[in-house]
């Protein structure tokens, strides 16, 4: 790393406590993302502990997702987020990310169970219609740790790649990324953070995610020290965040996307 980099500091540089959930959970499960509190352990090795072959699951999911791709495609939620991203604001905010790249590669962690429910189905979706949207989002690559061996080859067969690891959320952002982590925990958002707390890093994230100002809000009300441990980089970096809310617009995606926001960085070196 070099001398001259700047980075963002916190108050107290000591490993981070045992976290919570902030924000309520739809149609997910709690998963094991977070085996270790220490970043140096962060690389977990990873298969899906289902590993039976079922051809008529991979091709009744695939039905299933095509079906939801469809849906949202022909929702009015769907055409009010693409106008929302075509606005000139958030089209400079991606084009300063991009800088001279032409591609933004996505990660998409905590996607959740798409064979059980539905809104991963949506969130997966949504990530895939970016992607088929706008030429300068690249390579998708999925992880959560409840993935079977049913959902990631149905994953594969729709474009993207399952990583064999799970990283916790610590992937460092050394070219532009956007990160697509709809309703994931606190302590994944405040993970993925920490490991890019130095302004050339944050400066190349998108984050697609609940609402840091909702966090702020959640600590504000409730003062909770869990809360403030959980929340700590998300709490920090909110004065640098330029952050878009997402509109729901109806029922029907309030339970894949409420509270989510679009979230930019902007840190001056």
């Amino acid at each position: 790393m070099a001398a001259s980099a700047k980075t963002i500091t916190l108050e107290s540089s000591d490993a981070i406590s045992d976290w919570t959930v902030v924000l309520p959970r739809r149609g997910k499960r709690r998963r094991n993302f977070l085996k270790s509190k220490h970043p140096e352990q962060h690389q977990q090795p990873w298969v899906p502990t289902d590993l039976e072959m079922d051809l008529h699951r991979e091709s009744k999911l695939m039905q299933k997702i095509q079906i939801c791709i469809r849906k949202l495609e022909n929702s009015t939620f769907y055409h009010v987020l693409l106008d929302q991203v075509q606005t000139p604001h958030m089209l400079e905010a991606f084009l300063r990310v991009l800088g001279s790249e032409l591609k933004m590669q996505m990660v998409v962690y905590g996607i959740g169970s798409i064979e059980s429910y539905e809104p991963p189905r949506l969130q997966l979706s949504l990530a895939i219609l970016l992607k088929r949207k706008f030429s300068w989002i690249g390579d998708i690559e999925v992880f959560d740790p409840i993935l079977s061996a049913t959902e990631s080859r149905v994953l594969e067969a729709l474009g993207c790649s399952v990583l064999s690891v799970n990283e916790q959320g610590r992937r460092q952002a050394s070219k532009p990324t956007l990160f697509f982590m709809p309703h994931c925990e606190a302590e994944l958002y405040d993970n993925l953070l920490q490991e890019n707390w130095r302004t050339e890093r944050m400066n190349n994230i998108v984050l697609f995610g609940n609402s840091f100002g909702t966090y702020e809000q959640h600590v504000s009300e409730f003062r909770s020290s869990t809360l403030v441990d959980s929340s700590r980089h998300i709490l920090a970096v909110r004065k640098f965040t330029r952050e878009f809310a997402i509109k729901t617009v109806s029922d029907d995606y309030f339970g894949a996307f409420h509270d989510s926001s679009w979230h930019f960085f902007s840190l001056v070196a």
